[in-house]
């Protein structure tokens, strides 16, 4: 499969045009990825454009691509936005990163009450950073037309608030009900809202509040699975439950 690269601006890049990349983009073509002359390549902005092209110049600060076919893609619907726990280590950034190559629409960092990593104000500046490079570099990774939007960090409340408006799903390892049975009722949602705990799990007026709110508790199994991997494997269910998979 050709190699993806991203522009901030793919206005110019049509059918029989020519563009740059330039500066990271450049250096990870021709340094990184070692693309050659004449090999086909795909661009897109992370808002829908894609284009696909052969480069006809390599240099280490700019490679050279000629548009032959583009085509604007329109955003996955229903649109899956998750809720991720802040999480110790780097479980909290697996799951962000696992879940944009499954097909999420949006990441919402949670402070849960029971999450190990705090962030105050300054670290949520560089946290939500530092999510939205992984997120920009698995969408590349996985050849996505749409980047997914990394939202400021949210508290309890403000997801409780959010899951009021829009359907939502409680990962809760004692649900009555499962992942499978709670999507029945929400195919046809134009967004679905995916909760994961941190490690400790959700406290009990956390989910009270999600629950008095309208959110639906499910659960994956019998089993209990980590604040890293629960997430994408709910998310790759409900690509599979709505047909896209």
């Amino acid at each position: 499969m050709a190699l993806h690269f991203l522009l901030d601006d793919a206005s110019d890049a049509q059918p029989g045009r020519t563009v740059v990349l330039t500066g990271a983009e450049a250096h990870h073509a021709a340094t990184v990825r070692r693309v050659r002359v004449g090999e086909a390549v795909t661009i897109g902005d992370g808002r829908g454009a894609w284009a696909t092209g052969t480069c006809t110049s390599v240099a280490p600060r700019e490679v050279a691509v000629e548009i032959r076919h583009r085509e604007d893609v329109p955003p996955p619907a229903p649109r899956l936005v998750l809720v991720q726990a802040l999480a110790k280590g780097d479980r909290d950034e697996l799951a962000v990163q696992a879940a944009t190559e499954l097909g999420i629409a949006e990441v919402v960092p949670w402070q849960a009450a029971r999450s190990v990593s705090r962030w105050d104000a300054a670290k949520a500046v560089k946290g939500r950073a530092r999510w939205t490079q992984i997120v920009r570099e698995a969408a590349k990774q996985a050849h996505r037309a749409w980047v997914p939007e990394v939202s400021e960090a949210s508290t309890s409340a403000q997801i409780a608030q959010r899951a009021a408006v829009t359907p939502t799903l409680v990962l809760e390892p004692g649900a009555a009900e499962s992942l499978s049975t709670g999507m029945r009722e929400l195919r046809d949602a134009p967004e679905i809202l995916l909760v994961v705990g941190p490690e400790g799990g959700i406290e009990a007026a956390e989910l009270e509040s999600f629950a008095a709110a309208g959110a639906l508790p499910v659960r994956l199994g019998d089993g209990v699975l980590r604040t890293s991997t629960a997430g994408p494997a709910a998310l790759a269910a409900i690509e599979a439950l709505l047909g896209r998979w």
